[in-house]
């Protein structure tokens, strides 16, 4: 498929993808005259979003949340012509990325010095399982919350967490084509359909389609992706809206753990070396997905929303792996794997704003249920340096090992939660917020090899405190606290450790500047987390370990001028181990740079003949960080600079430029160990033509 056309896309909207997934997602209809042309779920103009509804559940402008959260729009992938979030999220301050299991998924990041999985779409845990990388076809904004969010979402890491938010059903008709090809033969090509359904556009669709076939400057690396992603939303009556979003997704992907460095030094194995095996085959990621919300008014003030998700997958296939470096060689083993897993969540809530002792209130009461089932096959020879290879030589098509550890399990987990939420106006510079999350996890986990059967219960209160006042009407001071907790898995003896918790501070200033053209957050930190699990003197795994985050950061989005919009960040993080019994207390967190930062700018021709069209430079620095916790390896400092343009020829047509890594800089982007590490891209460039019907 060197060159996907539009029967490859309408191919994807019959029975490719297996049984279809479903989920319920409800939107926030309330919006402030101010800012009426825009929903805390919906497009943003340029690259300032005012609204978020990740912060609290409910759509609350930004600059009155005391937290930070922080918007990447639509306009930003598109500027970048990124198909994935990776790179949209180094605008976010404070995220780094991390272990993306050989390239199949976007298993972690970490956000202000906590690796995290936790992803979310629409509201909704979009972690569970092996989910393929999130696609940007589908993508409205990305949302980060910063600090501990589980007074809201309950188990996760305390840094933070991301919100993909999806494209919605638009009033207007449109269509848009855009075909894209790139360096070491990348192709692909993606299709957004919005069409009102009656006269009266109460019925509203849309459909957004990507087919892509990449391959790489690694070699024998590649990966092919069919997309489908059906919405609808229907205005059932004045006070009743009803929205549907769903998503079916292929992926194939070659399993590609990187490159070692040799004696703790980078650069002398070089970039492309595929230390796998070809003859392995692709790993076949299928995704289903529904989302459906029903929000209904009881009158001015009030108003119900219940909304619910399903998603469901499979990931199949084999692959070779490296494990240790000796001298020139890696060893190896072979592995197959058949995972498949379901999610189910749903969640109903009231929605109210009332005046009590003078105080206006915005209130929110939520019930949350889930139920997730997981089950992991991978069986696995024993390692190897007779199914190893050399570094600089690799000669492939070595017999396969014989499979020696079964590795079967499967993990049955429930949730039941109750969120209790006060947002407050004391006045008109004064806010509150009061909330908290009483949550209760029923963890099952069996060991289908041995018959080990293991189970643990928890209950949780996590509370949340914030405070927001207005200084001026462009700077406003907030501060809060939060709090965090995951459950320890449970141990292959069937142990039972205590959960990880965690304890965030926050305070920082909230900008409104050049009469709302730009905005943005400065914010210090301070975040502990305990009950990390380590190991004690005997060998068995105990949850004594603790680890400290403290740093500031920043982001800042919007226009300079009507010809020039902006989007950058800057962070300090000061991330170690603070008390373990294996890692030297002090060490650094895995894959977290003291300072990073990016910057992009794009300046949009007002008139002449090149009025629409847009010249911009983008570029980001990521500094030192560990390679392996506890060690001495590290990856280096590396900076690189993107340059984009789009000429617009018509209304209707425009073609984009896109050439990253202008210097060809050679870096790392991020390692697991010293001997899984994953190089960056060399100098690239890709073109893109968008038909707008």
């Amino acid at each position: 498929m060197k060159s996907p056309a539009l029967a490859s896309l309408a191919a994807l909207t019959v029975g490719l993808f297996g049984a279809p997934a479903f989920s319920l997602e409800l939107e926030e209809t309330t919006i402030s005259a101010e800012h009426a042309d825009e929903r805390a779920d919906g497009p943003v103009r340029g690259y300032r979003a005012s609204r978020s509804a990740t912060a609290t559940r409910t759509d609350t402008e930004i600059r009155d949340t005391p937290q930070s959260i922080n918007v990447v729009p639509a306009q930003v992938l598109t500027d970048l012509n990124s198909t994935r979030i990776d790179r949209a999220l180094d605008f976010a301050g404070g995220v780094s990325r991390q272990n993306n299991f050989g390239g199949l998924t976007f298993l972690n990041y970490s956000v202000r010095g906590f690796t995290t999985g936790e992803l979310y779409r629409n509201g909704f845990a979009y972690n569970r399982g092996s989910n393929s990388a999130p696609d940007t076809a589908t993508l409205e904004r990305i949302e980060v919350l910063k600090g501990p969010a589980a007074s809201l979402y309950g188990r996760g890491d305390p840094g933070g967490l991301v919100n993909i938010v999806s494209k919605k059903p638009q009033a207007e008709a449109f269509n848009s084509l855009q075909l894209s090809a790139g360096s070491w033969d990348r192709y692909r090509s993606a299709l957004d359909v919005n069409t009102p359904l009656n006269a009266d556009g109460t019925v509203l669709s849309r459909v957004n389609m990507a087919v892509e076939d990449n391959h790489s400057f690694r070699d024998h690396v590649s990966n092919q992706r069919q997309l489908v992603s059906p919405s609808l939303s229907w205005q059932l009556s004045p006070d009743t809206f009803l929205s549907i979003d769903s998503e079916f997704s292929r992926s194939e992907s070659v399993f590609d753990r990187g490159i070692p460095a040799v004696n703790g030094e980078l650069g002398s194995v070089p970039r492309s070396t595929y230390l796998g095996e070809p003859n392995d085959g692709k790993i076949r990621n299928d995704n289903q997905l529904l989302q459906i919300s029903l929000e209904h008014y009881l009158n001015d003030n009030w108003k119900t929303r219940l909304a619910s998700h399903y998603s469901q997958g499979t990931l199949k296939g084999d692959s070779s792996e490296t494990q240790r470096l000796v001298g020139e060689q890696v060893s190896r083993f072979y592995r197959q794997r058949d995972f498949e897993w379901n999610d189910s969540i749903t969640q109903a809530e009231l929605h109210g704003t009332f005046e009590l002792a003078g105080w206006e209130h915005q209130v929110l009461t939520g019930l949350e249920y889930e139920n997730y089932r997981n089950s992991q096959k991978y069986p696995q020879s024993l390692t190897s340096l007779g199914y190893g290879l050399d570094i600089y030589h690799p000669v492939y098509g070595q017999p396969k090992p014989a499979l020696a550890n079964k590795n079967d399990f499967f993990e049955h987990t429930e949730s039941y939660a109750l969120n209790l939420q006060d947002q407050i106006v004391f006045n008109e510079r004064w806010r509150g917020l009061l909330g908290v999350r009483l949550e209760r996890i029923e963890q099952h986990a069996l060991n289908r090899t041995t018959g080990v059967d293991n189970q643990q219960q928890k209950d949780v209160a996590t509370p949340r405190l914030g405070a927001l006042y207005q200084l001026t009407p462009q700077v406003g001071v907030f501060a809060n606290a939060s709090t965090s907790f995951k459950p320890n898995s449970i141990g292959t003896q069937g142990q039972v450790y205590k959960p990880e918790k965690g304890l965030g501070y926050e305070t920082g200033l909230k900008l409104d500047l050049l009469d709302g053209r730009l905005g943005g957050t400065v914010a210090l930190f301070h975040i502990d987390k305990e009950n990390v699990l380590t190991t004690d003197a005997n060998g068995d795994s105990i949850a004594a370990g603790k680890a400290r985050s403290r740093g500031l950061d920043l982001q800042f989005a919007g226009q300079l001028s009507d010809a020039v919009r902006v989007i950058g960040a800057y962070a300090y993080i000061d991330a170690e181990v603070t008390q373990d019994n294996v890692i030297k207390e002090g060490s650094d967190l895995l894959g977290i740079a003291r300072n990073s930062a990016s910057l992009m700018a794009v300046y949009e021709f007002q008139n002449g003949e090149l009025r629409g069209s847009d010249i911009g430079i983008a570029g980001n620095y990521v500094g030192d960080r560990s390679g392996q916790t506890g060690t001495a390896f590290e990856l280096p400092a590396y900076s690189t600079v993107d340059l984009l343009a789009h000429y617009k020829a018509s209304e209707q047509l425009s073609v984009g430029l896109n050439l990253n890594n202008l210097f060809d800089r050679k870096y790392y982007e991020r390692a697991y160990n010293s001997t899984w590490v994953l190089p960056g891209e060399p100098r690239n460039l890709s073109v893109s033509l968008t038909l707008s019907l």
